[in-house]
């Protein structure tokens, strides 16, 4: 898929993307003879998981860590199991950094819920 498709099927823009690329969070896996980058399923898979970091406040050093951690754990090489163990480990801390931070979301919508209906309220029945 060349970037355009990309964009669409991920709903980052086009520098975003080109953005992610300059900081070595995804690499398009090949170009065209006229320098387009092209992307795979799994670059979009990759460009999704960090769509979905970026709401809850994840660095771009934890985004490329996380990802990094991923790559290894789902390697084609057998890793060590100490080196499995502690890579799952970390893989463990950040989901429970998303849970946190998805909790604190939760909060936040419900407070701002709250404030929509007050309004409301006030408004009364001709708003």
């Amino acid at each position: 898929m060349q970037i355009g498709e990309v964009a669409d099927r991920t709903g980052l823009s086009l520098r975003t993307i080109r953005h992610y690329e300059e900081v070595g969070l995804v690499v398009p896996s090949a170009r065209t003879k006229g320098g387009f980058r092209l992307y795979t399923v799994a670059d979009v898979d990759r460009l999704m998981v960090i769509r979905r970091m970026k709401p809850l406040d994840f660095s771009l050093e934890e985004m490329r860590d996380l990802l990094s951690i991923t790559d290894r754990l789902s390697a084609d090489e057998p890793l060590e199991e100490a080196e499995h163990k502690r890579l799952r480990e970390r893989l463990d801390t950040y989901r429970k950094v998303a849970d946190a931070r998805c909790e604190t979301l939760r909060a936040q919508l419900m407070a701002a819920e709250d404030f929509a209906a007050t309004l409301r309220r006030r408004l009364g029945p001709q708003g």
